[in-house]
């Protein structure tokens, strides 16, 4: 079984599908999506390939580099005329025949520490000259809204005047570090967007992710709490690589996912907009006390490699504050524990 197949996930989907949203905005529209394999960017394919069963009509491009991944990912409307997948590396402008795509979001990115710390080059250069590209072929398209995926990494290091981190707040981080490519190179997109707002007359809208999971996440994803489940579906011991007492935001998939819809078809051009609710923060140490509760394990420590240490967050306290999206309509089903169950219970049904 994969999980496209798993009642439980198509239960998130279909909740998503089935939410009061203007879908008519969608109909008879296409959709180009970078990154279309990842965590909140396949999610997202999955509610509009549903959507499309009750009459939508919405075409799915989905830009990934690998096909055999995106095969396997992608296998039960892989044939469709509605999904058309294409094997492309965004850091190189994008040829397509269509004269028109309606809707274009810009999701890929390198998105775990692991990643940040092997491929600090593709890093950058993806949420740069990626981000580029996608504009000019969005411009080129006439497309009618472009989405740049950001970050909860945006804001930096809590200054220590403020709690939740709105839409306008700016932390510290120092620039002259190898970890600071994935934030500054975040901070540098939200500005292309707002140039070609500007500029090209483009409509644009940010939504800033927090540090998102599900069942939908890689294998290969070295975040921690990614870390904690991939440990406690396979009945280990979680383990902690630091005191634990970051405090952070978290969002599950399919609420992302919801969230990302209403900034495209609700926010208002040139904003910003926290996908993010206060019942999903959480310190690291009680993430993993809670993951290792329901594994039936205990919590152990150990310390980082120079890799993992190199690619780690060094903000302490990032938790944001969601109340700009929330007036579009957007609110979270899932908080951190279930949602992290919800995670649980369906990686445990699929093979290894």
């Amino acid at each position: 079984m994969k999980v496209i197949e798993n009642k439980l996930y198509i239960d998130d989907v279909l909740y998503v599908a089935r939410l009061d949203l203007p879908w008519e905005k969608f109909q008879n529209k296409s959709i180009l999506i970078s990154g279309a394999t990842g965590l909140i960017a396949s999610c997202f394919i999955d509610v509009i390939m549903k959507k499309n069963e009750t009459g939508l009509n919405c075409k799915i491009y989905g830009i990934g580099r690998n096909i055999d991944k995106a095969k396997d990912r992608f296998y039960t409307y892989w044939d469709s005329d509605k999904f058309e997948f294409i094997s492309h590396n965004v850091n190189t402008p994008l040829l397509l025949g269509a004269e028109t795509v309606d809707y274009v979001i810009h999701m890929a990115s390198n998105t775990h520490p692991v990643a940040y710390a092997t491929d600090p080059i593709g890093t950058v250069t993806t949420n740069i000259i990626g981000t580029y590209n996608m504009l000019d072929f969005a411009v080129n398209h006439k497309a009618t809204r472009f989405a740049f995926a950001s970050s909860n990494e945006v804001y930096g290091e809590n200054r220590g005047d403020i709690e939740l981190f709105d839409e306008h707040y700016c932390g510290y981080i120092d620039s002259n570090t190898m970890r600071a490519g994935y934030p500054e190179s975040k901070r540098c997109g939200e500005s292309l967007c707002q140039a070609y707002k500007k500029q090209k007359n483009l409509d644009v809208v940010i939504p800033r992710f927090t540090r998102s999971y599900g069942p939908t996440m890689l294998m290969t994803d070295t975040k921690a709490i990614s870390q904690f489940i991939r440990k406690g579906i396979a009945g280990e011991d979680i383990v902690l690589k630091s005191t634990g007492t970051q405090y952070y935001s978290y969002t599950y998939v399919s609420d992302a996912v919801a969230g990302l819809l209403y900034v495209l078809l609700c926010g208002e051009n040139g904003e910003a907009y926290n996908i993010a609710d206060q019942n999903s923060d959480i310190m690291l140490k009680d993430l993993a006390a809670a993951i290792a509760n329901v594994a039936g394990k205990k919590v152990v420590f150990e310390i980082p490699d120079e890799t993992e240490k190199a690619g780690y967050s060094t903000a302490t306290k990032a938790r944001l504050d969601g109340s700009k999206i929330k007036k579009l309509g957007w609110q979270a089903k899932y908080d951190i524990q279930s949602g992290m169950e919800q995670t649980i219970k369906i990686l445990q049904s699929l093979p290894e």
